[in-house]
């Protein structure tokens, strides 16, 4: 039970994108369309389970003063393997997505994980966590990347959507449609969230009164 809440905190409590704010460099930057979303996304889920796992199973033998450089080599290998494999099999890929591959490795996402979850829990419970980290992130970078992508250009990873009389909204592959694209999300996450509380307060509420009147 408590895996599967590891599992789940980054899909919507603890979003890194929607709730906490992090990784925003790579959010902003390559969510111009929804492939290089979907991309980003699994590379550095990738790359967070094989931290997660790595560092919670050696945090017995990382000495305390060093564990963030032990942090970021094992982050830097991770990330260089993936890197690797993106540019033998999806060159593409790679090329689009370009630098923020290798920035990967200071990503706050990942980082914060090894330092706040991986270093003080078990491997099981941090393979959990960097799954649901990691697929909270991806979710999050392909939406952001799917609107961005049929507004700004009218089609869908790829895909037209619409016919020639279709004007594609320029300003949402630009930067300024990346914070308006975000910013809409974040209060559409709160907005659920403060919907899914009151509920919750009012259900509680309910059941006190119920008890008290028997």
């Amino acid at each position: 039970m408590k895996s599967f809440k590891y599992l789940t905190n980054g899909l919507i409590k603890e979003n890194p994108t929607f709730r906490l704010l992090l990784g925003m460099c790579p959010t902003m930057a390559v969510t111009t369309a929804a492939v290089n979303g979907i991309g980003m996304g699994l590379s550095t889920t990738a790359v967070l389970i094989g931290s997660n796992v790595a560092i919670s199973a050696l945090r017995k033998f990382i000495p305390d003063s060093i564990r963030i450089p032990a942090f970021i080599v094992i982050i830097a290998s991770f990330v260089t393997i993936v890197g690797m494999l993106l540019k033998a099999y999806i060159p593409v890929l790679d090329a689009a997505l370009g630098l923020y591959i290798p920035l990967i490795v200071v990503n706050c996402i990942i980082l914060g994980r090894a330092e706040a979850f991986a270093f003080d829990h078990t491997v099981v419970e941090s393979l959990y966590d960097g799954i649901g980290m990691g697929l909270g992130f991806t979710l999050s970078l392909t939406v952001l990347a799917s609107v961005r992508e049929i507004f700004g250009a009218g089609t869908f990873f790829g895909i037209p959507l619409f016919g020639d009389a279709f004007e594609p909204v320029t300003l949402m592959i630009l930067p300024p449609g990346g914070f308006i694209v975000l910013g809409l999300g974040i209060g559409l996450v709160n907005l659920i969230t403060a919907i899914r509380k009151e509920r919750e307060k009012n259900k509680k509420k309910a059941v006190e009164l119920k008890e008290v009147k028997s």
